[in-house]
């Protein structure tokens, strides 16, 4: 996230300077409390590096641009990320995709990235390490809540890349039958796509466990991707990129 934290060379000793705060109020105007918000939600940049702290002094040589899309968010609202992880990407490293120029340029939702949203992010209905798609980042109670108290009724939706050839009715053991630890799997939809590709709808089982469904029938699991959760598709979010949760979206 380098290019949020990086900040603008201070100016020298003694030269004419102000708080970047006081500089914003002029520019746009508004009062020194709306700049403060202007800066720390990541509007502001100073020679061309967003900065995010308010007290940063300018001189009158530096240039300080806000972005003409500036609006101010409410300063307490909570954020969810929805994030395409790459296959391979260990889970505690998705924050590090948290940056600006990973931001979707489809991303409909107004909100921009600042500081304040990146602090007690819980990571929810978490992926295996090899695995790619679909991942969900929340500071959001109400989120949280939903994709760990619901989380066996959630139905998430995930395409299987597979090898060999599937035992005699495989398929239908698939959807129902197979037992794990002497207990039965919840039911799942499960469908061919192509000769290597399988479609998984489930509720109550997790991503960690469809290698060992596979194998259960016959099939080696190569690649595994995420594409939903609930009512809420990857789409068109390219891999290694982000967007925020819109506001009115559920899962």
């Amino acid at each position: 996230m380098s290019d949020m934290n990086s900040l603008p060379p201070e100016p020298p000793v003694g030269s004419d300077s102000q708080r970047l705060a006081k500089r914003v109020a002029a520019l746009v105007p508004c009062s020194r409390s709306q700049a403060e918000q202007y800066i720390t939600q990541g509007m502001v940049s100073v020679d061309g590096k967003i900065c995010e702290v308010p007290e940063t002094r300018v001189d009158t040589k530096q240039q300080v641009d806000i972005d003409p899309r500036a609006r101010l968010q409410e300063a307490r609202v909570s954020a969810t990320f929805l994030i395409h992880k790459p296959a391979g990407m260990p889970g505690h490293c998705i924050t590090d995709l948290l940056e600006h120029s990973r931001h979707w340029s489809g991303d409909t939702s107004g909100l921009r990235l600042n500081k304040a949203q990146l602090s007690g992010l819980q990571s929810l209905l978490p992926m295996p390490d090899p695995a790619s798609g679909l991942c969900v980042l929340s500071q959001d109670v109400r989120v949280i809540r939903k994709l760990t108290e619901d989380s066996a009724f959630m139905e998430q939706e995930l395409i299987a890349e597979v090898r060999d050839e599937i035992a005699p009715e495989g398929l239908a053991r698939l959807c129902h039958g197979l037992r794990h630890s002497g207990q039965p799997l919840p039911p799942a939809h499960v469908s061919w796509q192509s000769e290597t590709r399988l479609r998984f709808a489930v509720k109550g089982i997790a991503p960690q466990r469809i290698g060992w469904m596979c194998a259960q029938v016959g099939l080696e699991l190569t690649a595994l991707r995420r594409i939903r959760i609930g009512r809420i598709p990857m789409a068109g979010l390219p891999q290694g990129q982000w967007r925020f949760l819109p506001a009115g979206d559920r899962f």
